[in-house]
């Protein structure tokens, strides 16, 4: 018990302080558990700690994150994904696995191996590539859901390529391996093997008959492995696969509902957490015991439930496990890379990470072109998974437990896999701060804007689309500007006039003629990217009307301090409607629960300008002494102040809807913050 809580201790110091600096940094998460994983791995040797079982164990945080994602995937989008996920995904898989077997095949390795090393290669990081993507805001764009649709038909090509890899054994290596594991009395003992340099390396578990064992995830030598398939000819193991799957579409329509029924008779919270952990685990053990990948597994039990009324239950239950293990598995990356074994191949093992990430970046780019992925996504997806990823420890387990790969060549290619993990966070970066602003200041395939409106309007998505429909619809002329490349083929397709091209670009304002402009609407979904485009307009056009999307309520501080005085919170109408209805449903009258609506929106807006002129975007909020005690103030007596209002006002005074309160004089004060 002690050596449990002590190994739980020195893995949540390491990520609770090492993740807020890479985070203040502007680091992002992932790269902050892999260095903490770095720090602590001195201690962990100290320890004996197994790094590599634990990293299997906290791989079922991706497994939990697929689940997660299937959940926001409606069946009827996976539909609309087929293309990419098919033709992008399986043109990304076998292009990369060749170009890989043949630089393999030039440096003297067999075909045999040359295959194997391209197998693991060709696969990239689910686990880093999504938590950066939902990290940065960028899984919706053209980018993010390419290189979504590439990670899962990875996933799914993961099985047919541990059906392949028993095929590709060596006798040499067979016949060697069997001699260095087998003891005196003739039998083979599974153990941890440490070599001179204290890297973990597993040898495979062998019978006395000399055949190999291995459940197919990495973790062969910790006993016989159950299989529901193990015995079964092609066709007998494609049935039960095919009716493994088929269970889980009728557990997730059919038996869903009437479970969460019987455990809410319970009444207790924690037993919804532990069935939403029982059906993710249960599906993803029914999974192996057919051969099939536990993440594909519980991807498609997530859409599945993607329409389930319990589906918000089962995100917010499985959500915290699915962080926990992630984090955890960045950090055993971190911790697993085995630096004398790095210092003394040093040159050899970084020309080999740096050429995989080129590689793939290559491989990636043409895809791009062939898919008419466009602009700074074309590279978001080439750089973004052009590492391998956490599959490929688990391959290289497996095939050096089936006599593929030699146990000192693999030492070497899973170090190769965790530097090229290490690097991706970086190369997200090298996107986001470099790239994307270098095609922010080019003009390559940007649309040639032809039409100028009164109104411009930037991004045309959930927000955009509905300003731009009411603005044409009341009759004036818009200029509609959008930088996702599928999203403006599908409006077109529908007779819509939009321009493609980056609406935060100087040049490309210019030309939707922002000079003659009466209004600019920023409805793009970027933080950052709303703020500099905002700062910028009202700076150097100080004549033009600029309404703009805030996130939150910290960003309407950061657009008021740039001088924004129309901003609009994207979900903030929709809360007040939801409010006064839920009012309405307790029974007070609807004149009445209007007036109350009036009456919050209107204190709610004086607070908001009150503490956006003592916000200070260079501090910390919680350093910021005036603005603390003022919002403990407000905190203190806003029932109060609300409840005197509404006693003040007679129900004869009512001012009208809350949308014309909200109505003020462009020059004037915000109509809505």
């Amino acid at each position: 018990m002690t050596d449990f809580l002590l190994l739980a201790f020195i893995f949540l110091i390491a990520g609770v302080v090492m993740v807020p600096l890479a985070s203040k940094f502007k680091l992002g998460s992932v790269l902050g558990y892999l260095i903490a994983g770095i720090l602590i791995s001195p201690i962990l040797a100290l320890l004996n700690v197994d790094v590599v079982s634990l990293q299997h164990f906290a791989e079922f945080g991706v497994v939990m994150m697929l689940f997660l994602v299937g959940l926001e995937l409606e069946p009827k989008m996976l539909w609309e994904m087929r293309h990419k996920l098919l033709g992008l995904g399986g043109l990304q898989v076998a292009g990369t696995a060749l170009a890989v077997m043949g630089v393999a095949l030039a440096f003297g390795q067999p075909w045999r191996i040359a295959l194997a090393i391209g197998l693991v290669f060709a696969l990239s990081s689910t686990a880093i590539v999504l938590q950066t993507l939902n990290e940065k805001g960028l899984m919706k764009s053209d980018g993010g859901q390419a290189s979504f649709s590439v990670l899962l038909f990875q996933d799914i090509a993961v099985i047919p390529m541990l059906a392949l890899i028993p095929l590709l054994a060596m006798p040499e290596i067979l016949d060697s391996h069997m001699a260095t594991t087998t003891d005196a009395h003739g039998s083979t003992a599974t153990t941890l093997v440490v070599d001179d340099h204290g890297s973990d390396t597993h040898s495979a578990q062998t019978d006395s008959h000399g055949d190999h064992s291995n459940d197919g995830h990495g973790d062969g030598g910790h006993g016989p492995s159950l299989s529901l398939v193990d015995g079964l000819n092609g066709w007998q193991t494609a049935l039960v696969t095919l009716g493994a799957i088929a269970f889980v579409f009728v557990v997730g329509i059919y038996l869903t509902r009437p479970l969460f029924n019987f455990i809410s008779t319970a009444g207790l919270r924690e037993l919804f957490t532990a069935t939403a952990l029982l059906i993710v685990i249960g599906i993803a053990l029914l999974m192996s015991l057919v051969g099939v990948s536990p993440a594909l597994g519980t991807f498609i039990a997530g859409v599945v439930l993607a329409n389930s009324e319990y589906r918000h239950e089962l995100e917010s239950d499985v959500e915290p496990f699915k962080g926990l293990l992630l984090g955890l598995f960045f950090m055993t990356v971190g911790a697993a890379i085995d630096f004398d074994l790095l210092f003394n191949n040093l040159g050899g093992i970084l020309g080999l990470t740096l050429g995989l990430i080129l590689l793939k970046a290559a491989i990636l780019t043409v895809l791009a072109f062939i898919f008419k992925i466009k602009g700074s996504d074309r590279w978001l997806m080439a750089l973004g998974l052009a590492q391998a990823g956490e599959f490929g420890f688990v391959l290289l387990s497996y095939t050096v437990a089936n006599s593929v790969i030699p146990t000192e060549l693999a030492d070497r290619l899973m170090l190769v896999v965790a530097l090229s993990m290490l690097l991706t966070p970086l190369l997200f970066i090298l996107v986001d701060k470099v790239i994307a602003a270098l095609y922010s200041e080019s003009q390559e395939e940007m649309d040639e804007i032809t039409e100028q409106g009164d109104v411009i309007i930037i991004g045309h998505g959930r927000v955009g689309g509905i300003v731009n429909r009411m603005m044409r619809g009341y009759g004036y002329k818009t200029t509609v500007i959008d930088y996702s490349s599928s999203q403006l083929e599908m409006l077109r397709t529908f007779g819509f006039r939009i321009f493609f091209g980056d609406g935060t670009r100087p040049d490309l304002l210019h030309a939707a003629g922002i000079e003659k402009a009466k209004l600019l609407v920023v409805a793009i979904d970027n933080k950052e990217q709303i703020t500099e485009l905002v700062r910028y307009a009202v700076k150097q056009y100080p004549n033009v009307h600029v309404t703009a999307r805030a996130v939150d309520r910290t960003h309407v501080y950061h657009l008021w301090a740039v001088g924004c005085r129309d901003i609009i919170r994207e979900s903030y109408d929709s809360s007040l409607r939801m409010g006064r209805s839920a009012i309405e449903a307790m029974g007070v009258p609807v004149e009445e629960a209007q007036r109350f609506t009036d009456e919050f929106q209107k204190l709610d807006r004086e607070t908001m300008i009150e503490l956006a002129s003592l916000y200070d975007v260079d501090i910390p909020p919680l350093e910021n002494e005036p603005y603390v005690k003022r919002v403990k103030e407000l905190v203190d007596d806003w029932e109060q102040q609300l409840r005197g209002r509404m006693e003040d006002c007679a129900p004869s005074e009512k001012e009208g809807t809350s949308e014309d309160s909200g109505s003020e004089d462009y020059q004037g004060k915000p109509k809505s913050v």
